[in-house]
């Protein structure tokens, strides 16, 4: 009786019912899974390349050159108007790169404006203006503020200052403070490897130049001050300024440098070589955008690695998208959401493909028994007949 209530059941449609859902269900799903696909392979691709600067950049360009397609041109505008040349030339470097057309008329005007920063009056100002004041903000005012610093000048400077205030008691800058004194022992070592050590004084100097302008990321900051603290032997340092002057600059750097701790230094060289890597590839603007928006020295190695691979796009890149350039921040949770969607929809397309593969097999088994049974019955109906037949 069960047996034949459930063939009843199938021959009246039950099982091809279910048939039709699972189909629905398969249909839906893979409907939703072309859908998601783009963002979710958007999403896979970002979050794969989170360790790859210049890979997450060149991900982040394309989309948003999508989406926006007048935004680098939107961006050269805003640099010429900011009389930043540098930025707008490194905005029309990432348009040839991503093969953006720009009006020539505008780019044009980039090109007069690198030339008239570069003309030798503005050049020789600038490097006045750095070796005097020890701010930079460009490769000229850079040149001069390491020159200060290769002659001592400025890191004696900055490390009497910043000690007498140590000493009296007052506020004391303890970045600007253990930069110098390291300064120091570095252009000592730039002296004796003849010039090896360059890069590591520059960037020192631009750290500390970042520090004094406000230009360095909070946590950077904060980083730094504690690395410069630990290299720093305090007593030592109060009694070299004490009588320390920039009047005598040979005596009080050999005093200041006695109070260096080259073995707690590590990290602080490590993070001078890398602004060191930037200011080489993209300039000491680029470096200093850098120091702007890391958060730690990760950030900064990250900002090296993504200038060695981009050069002149690199400002463009960090005006674009700021410490997002550098790694994944608060868009990887959707990122992990669109990646989930797909995951799931793909699982919801699997069990509709199993759940109808099932019920179209067992379809199929239903008809064969049906077939079967039709055939047993058509066989003993004749047989029956075949024995009911008159003989002779």
């Amino acid at each position: 009786m069960s047996v034949v209530s459930s063939t009843r059941k199938r021959e009246g449609g039950v099982i091809p019912g279910r048939i039709n859902l699972a189909l629905a269900g398969l249909a839906f799903t893979a409907a939703v899974g072309v859908a998601l696909w783009p963002h979710a392979h958007r999403a896979g691709a970002v979050i794969a390349a989170q360790d790859d600067p210049a890979r997450l950049s060149e991900l982040q360009t394309t989309s948003v050159l999508q989406t926006d397609p007048t935004r680098i041109a939107r961006g050269i505008d805003d640099a010429l108007a900011a009389s930043d040349p540098d930025l707008a030339e490194s905005f029309v470097a990432l348009a040839r790169e991503h093969r953006v057309a720009l009006d020539e008329t505008q780019v044009r005007r980039v090109s007069d404006a690198v030339a008239a920063e570069q003309a030798p009056t503005s050049v020789a100002r600038r490097f006045a203006t750095g070796l005097v004041t020890g701010q930079a903000d460009d490769v000229a005012s850079l040149s001069g503020t390491v020159a200060g610093d290769l002659f001592v000048f400025g890191d004696i400077r900055d490390a009497v200052r910043e000690g007498k205030h140590l000493v009296m008691g007052e506020e004391t800058d303890r970045l600007v403070l253990g930069l110098a004194t390291a300064g120091l022992a570095v252009t000592a070592a730039t002296y004796v490897s003849a010039g090896g050590a360059a890069p590591v004084r520059a960037g020192l100097t631009l750290v500390k130049d970042a520090r004094k302008v406000g230009r360095l990321g909070e946590g950077l900051a904060a980083w730094a001050g504690r690395s410069a603290r630990e290299v720093v032997d305090a007593p030592v340092l109060q009694q070299a300024v004490a009588t320390g002057s920039v009047l005598r600059p040979g005596e009080t750097a050999t005093a200041i440098r006695a109070a260096f701790r080259a073995e707690k230094a590590g990290a602080l060289v490590r993070l001078a070589k890398d602004v060191g890597r930037i200011t080489e590839k993209v300039g000491t603007r680029g470096a200093l955008d850098s120091l702007k928006l890391a958060e730690g020295p990760k950030d900064i190695a990250r900002a090296a690695r993504l200038a060695e691979a981009k050069g002149g796009q690199t400002r463009a890149i960090l005006k674009l998208f700021g410490r997002g350039a550098l790694l994944l921040t608060a868009g990887a949770f959707n990122l992990a959401l669109w990646l989930f969607s797909a995951v799931m929809t793909l699982f919801g397309f699997v069990v509709s493909l199993k759940s109808m593969t099932e019920r179209t097999t067992q379809a199929w088994l239903d008809r064969r028994r049906r077939r079967r049974l039709r055939q047993m019955q058509a066989a003993i109906a004749s047989g029956e007949l075949v024995a009911a037949a008159p003989c002779g």
